[in-house]
């Protein structure tokens, strides 16, 4: 493949590219060769002229190239990106029997730097998060129906990160028709309605599946192990994904979050699975003063998720981030009972699993408590990890038991 332009990296600065990871900063940049525009397919060389990539280049982005391939042979055309739609699909196609709520396209992880699509039963949700996917938007559009045999695609090209690669938001109808207001999606045997225009995200939290199967199969365990009522927490419950599931072995399920909104669909979600009204209660509170004030009344809880929202949306916000973690698990340590498992998350890309696991531990220390750590958690297997970038990792989480 010829390109017209070509980034020439600053000697030394190809080492992380040797080692194909795909992200060029600007810094790394010696010199641009032509006059590329925004998304187009560049050459990266070293400084000595060695090709290294194909990349997008993004001239509004400190990101300022996102590698498509490291195989010089590649042409990053229409069919060249199809076959990495497909490919990314096919390796989805087993966890369809789980659920119908699936990530099907992880940006780099599948070769596609900047591309989300999610599957809801038959709907498709798409976010062009990069200047290259955008310049291929149709193309890659085209390829998702194809690869799904979805005709409707909705985008939520709505985030922050449009803005930093110098793109315009981007809402509504890409392809069929107008989704409908809610979709009923089932996951493990479980329901819940999606939002796909005003839903957090793409309109749900598909990356915490598996946790919500574990929380599910823990309460089931507690309940035959304490042999007496079992009382959980769900902290920044969001739409109740978690309470459901811990309705498998939980008798009481308290479910806190700021939204009233949220709290609302949450609601509904527990009726559509056809859960006791009696065994769910509902709090619409800022979860960190609700916690204290749980603790005001002497609760105390068998089972505790944290899931809250990303608390560090960069580096510059690590050292706050982890002020709030740590205060959310020392008061969740402080409820928990004896013999109770904590699930506490982060979704904060700057705050890594290490860091995550010190701050929680910090917290374990200072509530006076003993736990064992159990599990680290991540996101499910449509959510994968390209070795070759860690920064691609962004949900960890922990499970403890309390001693």
């Amino acid at each position: 493949m010829k390109a017209t332009a070509e980034l020439v990296l600053k000697p030394g600065k190809e080492r992380s590219l040797l080692r194909r990871h795909p992200w060029v900063y600007d810094t790394a940049i010696g010199r641009v060769k032509g006059s590329p525009a925004s998304g187009e397919t560049v050459a990266v060389r070293s400084h000595d002229g060695k090709w290294l990539a194909w990349a997008a280049y993004s001239p509004s982005s400190t990101l300022r190239a996102r590698c498509w391939s490291f195989v010089e042979a590649d042409r990053i055309d229409a069919s060249w990106l199809a076959a990495r739609v497909r490919e990314a699909v096919a390796r989805r196609a087993p966890l369809a029997a789980a659920s119908d709520a699936l990530r099907l396209v992880f940006g780099e992880a599948d070769g596609l730097p900047g591309l989300i699509a999610d599957r809801y039963a038959g709907q498709l949700v798409v976010q062009f998060q990069a200047a290259g996917v955008e310049a291929h938007r149709e193309a890659l559009l085209d390829a998702l129906v194809a690869a799904t045999g979805c005709a409707d695609v909705f985008d939520r090209s709505d985030s922050a990160g449009r803005n930093r690669e110098g793109l315009p938001a981007a809402f509504g109808v890409a392809r069929g028709a107008e989704p409908p207001p809610r979709i009923a999606i089932r996951e493990h045997g479980r329901r819940s309605w999606v939002d796909v225009r005003a839903g957090h995200k793409t309109g749900y939290y598909i990356d915490q599946r598996d946790n919500r199967e574990l929380a599910a199969g823990l309460a089931a365990r507690a309940r035959v192990q304490l042999g007496r009522r079992v009382a959980a927490l769900n902290c920044f419950c969001y739409t109740g994904g978690f309470s459901v599931a811990l309705a498998a072995g939980a008798d009481d399920v308290l479910s806190v979050d700021s939204s009233a909104e949220a709290l609302a669909l949450a609601r509904e979600n527990w009726q559509l699975n056809g859960l006791p009204e009696a065994a769910g209660q509902w709090q619409a509170a800022n979860v960190f003063e609700a916690l204290r004030a749980l603790r005001a009344e002497g609760r105390s809880f068998d089972l505790i998720v944290l899931d809250p929202p990303k608390f560090a949306a960069s580096h510059h916000h690590v050292e706050r981030a982890a002020r709030a973690y740590k205060d959310i698990n020392l008061s969740a340590l402080r409820l928990l009972a004896p013999g109770g498992y904590l699930l506490s998350f982060s979704c904060s890309g700057a705050i890594g699993i290490e860091l995550f696991q010190k701050i929680v531990a910090g917290a374990v220390i200072d509530a006076g408590t003993e736990a064992q750590l159990l599990r680290r958690l991540a996101a499910g297997e449509d959510h994968p990890l390209r070795m070759t970038h860690p920064e691609g990792e962004y949900l960890k989480g922990l499970l403890l038991q309390r001693l």
